[in-house]
């Protein structure tokens, strides 16, 4: 799995503001909604259930928020970054500003490259390097840029 194949450029959103998860996630599905002709009330709803379940604030100031969406035909993602950190329920406590939402289709025949992708995403965030990067990034092209270097196989 490229980046490139299921981020594209207009659904990364270099300069977000959101003082709540709902609202995050709210803009998430607003940018899903913009760039991949989903219904906005239908990927927050479905990130929200996800959310129900467990927090996906995986630490370092990352959110790997994930859902299963009808009508996606295959995995797509959103990135956003915060220009302000927000509690997330992380698990180290942490609050968020880098999000990285995957989505995926409804169908059971995308389970294995649903949790490939996420596993996938989970390790390139890791990279406090990368983190740093990010946040530093002025542009979706740049974000996108960085995001594909460190998810090559050389750079794993």
């Amino acid at each position: 799995m490229a980046i490139r194949d299921i981020l594209d450029p207009r659904a990364i959103a270099p300069r977000a503001s959101g003082g709540t998860k709902r609202q995050v996630l709210s803009i998430i599905g607003d940018v899903a909604a913009r760039t991949l002709g989903l219904d906005s009330e239908t990927v927050l709803d479905a990130l929200l259930e996800r959310e129900a379940a467990g927090s996906t604030g995986v630490g370092g100031g990352v959110a790997v928020p994930h859902a299963r969406i009808e009508g996606l035909d295959r995995m797509r993602a959103v990135f956003v970054r915060l220009e302000t950190p927000i509690p997330f329920e992380a698990q180290d406590g942490q609050p968020v500003d880098l999000l990285f939402a995957l989505l995926a289709p409804a169908d059971t025949e995308a389970d294995s490259s649903h949790l490939r992708a996420l596993a996938k995403v989970s390790r390139l965030m890791r990279r406090a390097e990368l983190r740093a990067q990010l946040r530093q990034a002025r542009s979706a092209e740049a974000i996108l840029a960085l995001l594909e270097r460190e998810a090559q196989p050389s750079a794993a």
